[in-house]
């Protein structure tokens, strides 16, 4: 027999966004309930932005120790995986035990609800028996989950998602990548420099198919540096598993493949059927929630993070939170604005982007100027000398003589990204931007060559 609990907000999945939003509302002093099946936290500190960036770092690490020879004298390096999973295991998860961060929520006055809560009707949520009615309303913030794609054979196989990537304790001998996007890409990579034999196989054209196809290149002849196989344009057949390794046999010419792991990284989507969206008249079918300005699904629901479907950041469900804080509070506030939603797949070289790329732009029907021009040539990519790959490139809206897209790739290309993203949020003119002061010599100066090159 159900129980009836009332609250004045239930959210439904504490990842970063919605534990923003429980965290806040009940610091406020509202009766939070927050519902989480999983990890306080979500995706980000325990199977991806943390634990991955950790990885990255060491494997940065070693591919510098690479670099010595060519400019400072001689270093031997050995690969220990052990440090890494190591300080994975320690210093970002708490062995994937999130009691400090329940324990954040619980203490600002919140109720925390293990389980997996699904809508029951509009300002309700059941989780197992128990049911809650929310007086001011529901957020809805879920996530999503790894995209597994329908190749025969691959669910009777124990395949990888990102998850048993950050938990590995060793590394295999050898890996296959099914997927060439952001998730793909960066462990790829990592896992070559700790030297593991890597395979990645992108249906695409293309890897990072979403972004401009100067970054695809880029981060193609990146792998392909330390050792990664690519290949692009190609798709799995038949996935096969024994005792001992992985088989994937490819599409076309039928060649077969052959490792000791198989990572999936295919995407995530969003399972709104699962989360009882139809109870509350919205599309259980629908790739994400769709939400106003104000992060408001309908009446007395919210929604923040991936399954807004606008992007899967951290980042853009942080931003999304405390829209929907300020609405359930009555705050006054501007509404949500895309226009420039940045990113960055932390390969090295680093690629951050903004905004739309040169073809959506196209789509849009927009008359565009562009420029590409390359960090390795400048003088602050002259003097880094080994690893200074990269590019910068600019997308112009060019009636009204503003950026609206730009991709800065590079060492630290994410940080350089910044100034380009108030650019593209600001509709900072083009004039004038062409006439700020640059700084002598770094790689942001590329910019100023960029804007020059606009045409």
């Amino acid at each position: 027999m159900s129980t009836s609990e009332q609250a004045d907000v239930v959210v439904v999945g504490m990842g970063p966004g919605g534990e923003y939003v429980a965290g806040t509302l009940a610091g406020a002093g509202l009766d939070v309930v927050g519902v989480e099946a999983e990890l306080v936290g979500g995706e980000c500190p325990y199977w991806g932005c943390v634990p991955s960036k950790m990885m990255i770092r060491a494997g940065n690490l070693l591919a510098e120790a690479g670099r010595i020879p060519a400019l400072a004298g001689e270093a031997v390096v050995t690969p220990d995986w052990e440090k890494v999973a190591g300080r994975i295991r320690d210093e970002a998860t708490d062995d994937w035990n999130d009691q400090v961060a329940a324990d954040r929520f619980t203490a600002k006055g919140g109720r925390l609800v293990r389980g997996r809560g699904r809508l029951s009707g509009p300002r309700q949520v059941t989780v197992g028996e128990r049911t809650f009615d929310a007086r001011r309303g529901v957020v809805l913030a879920t996530g999503t989950r790894p995209r597994i794609p329908p190749v025969p054979g691959l669910d009777e196989t124990p395949y990888w998602t990102n998850r048993d990537a950050m938990a590995a304790k060793e590394l295999p001998a050898s890996l296959i990548v099914l997927g060439g996007g952001a998730i793909g890409v960066e462990l790829a990579q990592v896992f070559a420099r700790f030297k593991c034999a890597v395979t990645v196989i992108e249906g695409q054209d293309r890897l990072l198919a979403q972004e401009e196809p100067e970054a695809g290149e880029l981060a193609a002849e990146a792998l392909r540096a330390d050792g990664v196989t690519v290949l692009t344009s190609t798709r799995a057949r038949q996935v096969g598993h024994d005792d001992a390794a992985f088989t994937v046999r490819l599409e076309g010419a039928g060649e077969l493949l052959r490792a000791e792991r198989l990572l999936v990284a295919t995407g995530r989507h969003a399972d709104l059927a699962a989360l009882g969206v139809g109870t509350v008249g919205l599309d259980p079918s629908a790739g994400g929630v769709p939400t106003d300005g104000q992060m408001r699904a309908g009446d007395g629901l919210w929604a923040v993070g991936d399954i807004t479907g606008r992007g899967a950041f951290t980042h853009v469900s942080m931003y999304q939170a405390q829209i929907a804080v300020r609405d359930i509070l009555g705050q006054p506030g501007p509404d949500a604005d895309y226009r420039a939603l940045p990113r960055v797949t932390f390969t090295d070289p680093e690629i951050g982007a903004v905004g739309l790329t040169e073809r959506q732009a196209m789509e849009q029907g927009l008359r565009v100027r562009t420029s590409v021009l390359s960090v390795t040539s400048s003088t602050r990519g002259w003097v880094h000398g080994a690893g200074n790959e990269g590019f910068i490139k600019l997308v112009e809206d060019a009636d009204r003589g503003v950026l609206i897209g730009a991709t800065s790739a590079g060492p630290a290309g994410g940080e350089v990204l910044y100034g380009l993203n108030v650019a593209v949020h600001a509709e900072v003119p083009v004039d004038r931007l062409r006439h700020m002061i640059y700084t002598y010599p770094t790689f942001h100066r590329t910019i100023e060559a960029a804007l020059g090159a606009l045409s």
